[in-house]
């Protein structure tokens, strides 16, 4: 397999995991996963969340993709790009880690950005954590932030038709 080829595979996971994100945060963990991802959405000084389990299903695909493409671990049977496949799903979870528990949620550094694409993404996602409870909702992405202005007019527009419980403090702040 060719340098660029596998560069496009690692770079087109990346890309495409965030649209597993995006449907995962959505469905799954705005629906019926909700139980390990409600306590994202409270305020708590706890070292760990119960959500951090999600990065633990992440970590096991990936694992599961690394194993797939390893001959040492299924001899004739394994498939290359799977290897590679794994190594995008790593690099997204570095990315998601980095960006939404470190930036966003200042897990490991505090910095608050000023401008930029790095502060749309902050206050996107302070956007998503302006409803109370799993109905409704916006910007369930993690690296790719809509507007913020457009998802305040969404919120507002769930809000008046009775979707979501909005937070009226987070509105008001962007």
């Amino acid at each position: 397999m060719s340098i660029w080829v596998i560069l496009i595979l690692i770079l087109a996971t990346v890309i495409a995991m965030e649209f597993v994100a995006w449907g995962s945060h959505k469905y799954i963990m705005h629906g019926w996963g909700w139980a390990w991802h409600r306590d994202h959405h409270e305020p708590n000084d706890n070292a760990l969340e119960m959500n951090d389990l999600y990065g633990i299903v992440g970590a096991a695909m990936s694992i599961s993709m690394f194993m797939w493409g390893s001959p040492l671990v299924v001899g004739n049977n394994a498939w290359e790009p799977a290897t590679w496949i794994g190594l995008g799903i790593l690099f997204y979870g570095i990315i998601y880690t980095v960006v939404h528990d470190g930036l966003v949620h200042q897990r490991y550094f505090k910095y608050v950005p000023k401008r930029g694409y790095a502060k749309r993404l902050v206050q996107a996602h302070k956007l998503h954590h302006a409803t109370i409870g799993k109905e409704g909702g916006v910007s369930f992405g993690f690296v790719f932030a809509r507007d913020p202005a457009k998802l305040k007019a969404e919120l507002r527009k769930q809000r008046e038709a009775g979707i979501a419980v909005v937070r009226e403090a987070n509105l008001a702040q962007y």
